[in-house]
């Protein structure tokens, strides 16, 4: 037999080890060199890692949510030959459809040189999906098999797996009695994505003294302005997104408040203010929040901010990012879209000093002269670190916020 150790690269940035996110093989099952062998968390983002040859896997590091140092052996593979599937054991050989021959009975007599049908579980492991689906379906209980994929080289994305689970859910309702007595309990181990942001959330609400501030916006005037702005777009694509203005609006009041963009650096006590804005969109995945960065946010306009902003967005969202590509912010915005609520708490993105959060435009009554009017409102929500952003600087930064998104000519306009 000859053996194959596959150690663990280093996944960029200098990461010095990584946790085991998930695997896609196990022991036992036949890889062509380049096959996806699983998913590696780092502290910045799961990235895919892939066999460097052809052959039959031996040995496997661990189990998910373990944690390995880059350089200690990974996978194992035996690339004796062909690499042919370990023997089957007659009680568990599947025999080919055309055959009708009685499975060997001594599993040291049985037969290397006819493949077994695939198993549902073979199948499901070779199926191009995200680490977040696969989780999900183990967690279901369902073989990704049987799902169709509709992304590219029918890849499964989150809405083929939810139309699934949907058409379950009701083949399974249209099965169930009327009243049924529910026990038991579920146990989710929190690995990858999820511990990171379980872990950086306690962290961020723990050594960070929050003081949130929510203020009130009049949306009207800039919904109108991009209704008309969008009357020309050509597809859905070139539509300019409330986020854009927002983004916008609140590098032109950075360059008033200055310190809200900057990072604490706690081991030397010391806050970086930087002069250029790296703004955070904090971006919800099927892996769970990421925060893509747009580095030099100020250099765009409205346009070419729509487009940048739809790119990380969607970058995040199909584990296109680059490690680099998900670091470096010294803002963040956050928004939860049409579910944004009336209000909301954002916690820091340490080791920023402040995160701004979008909430729901609704129109709805409002008294302006004296007179009853519909107007589309919004409000934004905010946190600063309260050791170095007073309160006050804090409502006076969101003011001027509020005030050049009702008035989007200040948004623009060099004063």
């Amino acid at each position: 037999m000859s053996e194959y150790i596959f150690k663990l690269p280093d996944l960029g940035e200098g990461t010095v080890e990584a946790e085991i996110a998930e695997w896609h093989i196990k022991v036992g099952d036949v890889v062509e060199e380049e096959d996806t062998l699983g998913a590696m968390m780092t502290d910045k983002a799961a990235v895919e890692v892939s066999s460097p040859v052809a052959g039959r896997v031996i040995a496997l590091a661990g189990e998910p949510g373990d944690v390995i140092a880059v350089g200690t052996p990974l996978v194992t593979f035996d690339t004796t030959g062909n690499a042919a599937p370990a023997p089957v054991p007659a009680d568990e050989a599947t025999q080919p459809v055309a055959s009708h021959a009685e499975p060997t009975a001594d599993p040291a007599t049985a037969k290397t040189d006819e493949w077994p049908i695939p198993t549902a579980q073979a199948a499901s492991s070779r199926v191009q999906t995200s680490p977040a689906i696969r989780r999900m379906a183990r967690e279901a209980g369902i073989d990704l098999a049987t799902v169709v994929g509709t992304g590219p080289r029918g890849r499964i994305v989150r809405e083929d797996f939810d139309n699934h689970v949907a058409r379950e859910r009701g083949a399974r309702l249209m099965r169930a009695p009327a009243s049924v007595t529910r026990s038991g309990t579920e146990e989710i181990k929190v690995i990858g994505v999820r511990r990171m942001i379980a872990e950086r959330m306690s962290a961020a609400k723990r050594n960070i003294p929050h003081f949130s501030y929510v203020e009130e916006v009049d949306f009207s005037a800039l919904e109108s302005l991009r209704t008309h702005l969008n009357a020309d777009a050509v597809d859905r694509s070139d539509k300019l997104t409330p986020l854009a203005f927002i983004a916008l609006a609140l590098i032109r009041t950075i360059d008033e408040f200055p310190q809200v963009n900057a990072i604490y650096d706690a081991e030397r006590n010391t806050i970086v203010r930087h002069s250029a804005v790296h703004l955070g969109i904090a971006t919800q995945t099927d892996d769970g929040l990421k925060v893509p960065v747009l580095k030099n946010a100020e250099q765009y306009e409205l346009r070419s901010m729509a487009k940048a902003i739809r790119t990380a967005s969607s970058d995040a969202r199909n584990n296109r990012s680059k490690p680099q590509d998900l670091s470096g912010s010294t803002i963040t915005l956050t928004s939860l879209g049409k579910l944004g609520g009336i209000a909301s708490t954002p916690v820091i993105n340490a080791p920023e000093v402040a995160i701004i959060g979008i909430n729901k435009a609704v129109e709805r009554p409002v008294v302006v002269g004296g007179q009853v009017v519909v107007r589309t409102m919004m409000n934004l929500s905010s946190s600063f670190d309260h050791r170095f952003v007073d309160g006050f600087d804090a409502a006076a930064m969101i003011h001027s916020l509020k005030m050049k998104l009702e008035q989007p000519a200040l948004i623009f306009a060099n004063l």
